[in-house]
Parts: structure tokens; sequence; C-alpha cells
């Protein structure tokens, strides 16, 4: 269980190891505590016990499709107010109009251009350290 003055926390959902460690890193020079995992069942199961602050969770995913794991996730009471963005590489309409109708607050097309991944946390996250990467 965190602190009040600990680190938010940001659950990162892909399963490519890749993708998920250049997001990790990018986080963590923002000061973020950053959870993974690489399938939508470890997404679920992440969120009931670690209960992030945030969620950037992609769609295309083993076990549990994105937009499934989004679901479980807002069907737990401690989740249910916690921003989820939606991270694809799919047709921007079809896969926002998807990701809201499982329950995500917004919505982020791969490749990730990171200025926008940051504007996007600041968004959801505000008040979080000044550490600005270039």
């Amino acid at each position: 269980m965190r602190t009040q003055n600990s680190k938010k926390s940001i659950l990162v959902v892909d399963d490519y190891d890749d993708i998920r460690k250049l997001i990790k890193k990018r986080l963590e020079k923002l000061g973020y505590l950053v959870l993974e995992a690489g399938d939508g069942q470890q997404a679920v199961e992440m969120a009931e016990s670690e209960h992030p602050d945030l969620i950037l969770m992609d769609f295309n995913l083993p076990i549990l499709d994105g937009f499934v794991a989004t679901q479980c996730i807002r069907q737990l009471e401690e989740m249910r107010e916690v921003p989820i963005v939606g991270l694809t590489a799919h047709g921007k309409q079809y896969s926002q109009n998807l990701a809201k109708a499982a329950g995500c607050n917004d919505y982020l097309e791969k490749p990730l251009n990171f200025e926008q991944l940051d504007a996007l946390i600041e968004r959801w996250l505000p008040k979080q350290g000044t550490a600005k990467i270039n």
C-alpha cells in the first residue's frame, strides 16, 4: 500500500516487451512508479491487487484483449474512476469507439508520440512533479 506522498503509479499493458520497457523508461524519468502487464488477464489481476492511478491499455493482447480487460477492470469497485487510456495501432475511429464503449477515458494511437503521451498523462494525473523530458 502506497502512502499519500509516494509516487503515482501507472500500469502499462502491452504484449510487446520492448514497447513496455520504452514506455516504462520514459515514465520513470517523469517520476512515476511503473507496473507492467503483458496480457489482459495480468492487467486485470494487477489492477485488482495494485490499484494503479492510471492504466495505459493496449487493445491487441493475448488471453483477454484490451477491450475485455478494460471492461473487467471497470467492474472492480476501486477501479471504476481510475483513468484508462487505450493504445492501438488500428484505425482511429473504429478503435476510439470501441475504447469508449469498453470504458476507456482516452485514446492514443501507436506509434506513440511521447509529447502526446506526456500531455495525456498530465491531463489524467495532474500535479505530478515538474520534470520535463526532451
